[in-house]
């Protein structure tokens, strides 16, 4: 890259996204006693010892007359979950505070619930930063939880996931088989996909059901009709082939209802029996996800799921042809 002069202020503000931050709302109380807060991811610390943090606010808004005469304020460092609480407090003119539960710190601040981090500071000093008022913050107490952060990059809401340590990148896997590698993708999302699944496998062999039946009961239970052929489409990505003689085994198990006699486009729908199992085993399905997710975070599992339909995006080969034509 070469450097080119600042001549920009959208591109250098495009240039400055590249840095990824934190979100933050910093909060305060104004003379007339009004909680006042907005979101900013200027935020930093300056020192351990005398603790002290700072963040910035444009001389353009309308709550910098109440941050000026402020003696205190609090830093929430916000999670991963309170993206809508930082959109809230980033929208002039809104209630910001209607709904929400609040503590009270020194002078009276507004302390928000549930974020990762929290910081109660008295205002030690206030600088001008150009188009910016700088606050300089002595920490007077603060607290912290196991929640992801919520971070910024390139103008939007992301996600922080701990990046594996060097060894767990470079070292060979522990049980690599020759050709088919424990490292090849497909082999890991099989693998996954069948250890993950022998739970809900137990659930469906004590209901007598297969795999591909739970795929029809879960359809059931979102769309409440469906015919033979309908059903058959919807399940062709998973290899499953549904059957008239398969939904008739079901039927006679009580977990569906057909509606007519033996033809493709034969409508079925779920039994009181049926959308009973379902709810079992969507509770299964449930706790082994929970299972799953024991030894991730949130901005892990969040990922996980966001890259997983990713590639099936990317790799999908769209509907079946009967599919389509079944919906011409």
């Amino acid at each position: 890259m070469s450097p080119a002069p600042v001549t920009s202020s959208q591109q250098f503000r495009r240039a400055l996204g590249a840095f990824a931050t934190g979100v933050t709302i910093v909060t305060t109380r104004d003379g007339a006693g009004q909680d006042i807060g907005l979101t900013a991811n200027s935020f930093n610390s300056v020192s351990l010892n005398p603790p002290m943090v700072l963040w910035s606010l444009s001389r353009h808004s309308l709550s910098l007359p109440a941050f000026l005469a402020a003696e205190h304020f609090a830093v929430h460092v916000l999670a991963a979950t309170q993206d809508d609480l930082a959109q809230r407090f980033a929208t002039r003119g809104a209630d910001k505070f209607a709904g929400l539960t609040v503590e009270r710190g020194p002078g009276d601040i507004p302390l928000l619930e549930g974020c990762a981090a929290r910081f109660q500071c008295r205002t030690a000093y206030r600088y001008e930063g150009g188009d910016h008022v700088i606050f300089v913050g002595a920490v007077l107490a603060f607290d912290q939880s196991e929640r992801a952060p919520l971070v910024f990059h390139a103008g939007e809401y992301a996600i922080a996931a701990r990046k594996p340590g060097m060894a767990a990148m470079t070292d060979p896997p522990p049980d690599t088989d020759s050709s088919f590698s424990s490292d090849f993708l497909i082999y890991l999302l099989g693998r996954a996909h069948y250890q993950q699944f022998l739970r809900l496998r137990r659930e469906l062999d004590q209901h007598g059901l297969a795999e591909a039946d739970w795929f029809v009961l879960s359809i059931l239970s979102t769309d409440e009709q469906q015919s033979v052929a309908q059903l058959d489409a919807r399940l062709a990505y998973t290899g499953a082939h549904v059957t008239y003689d398969q939904i008739a085994l079901l039927a006679a198990a009580g977990f569906v209802k057909l509606h007519g006699a033996y033809y493709p486009g034969v409508p079925v729908s779920l039994t009181a029996a049926g959308h009973q199992a379902v709810i079992e085993l969507v509770a299964a399905a449930k706790a082994a996800e929970s299972d799953a997710e024991r030894h991730l975070g949130y901005g892990e599992t969040r990922l996980l799921k966001q890259w997983l339909r990713q590639i099936i995006d990317d790799s999908d080969p769209g509907p079946p042809a009967s599919w389509r034509r079944d919906n011409d």
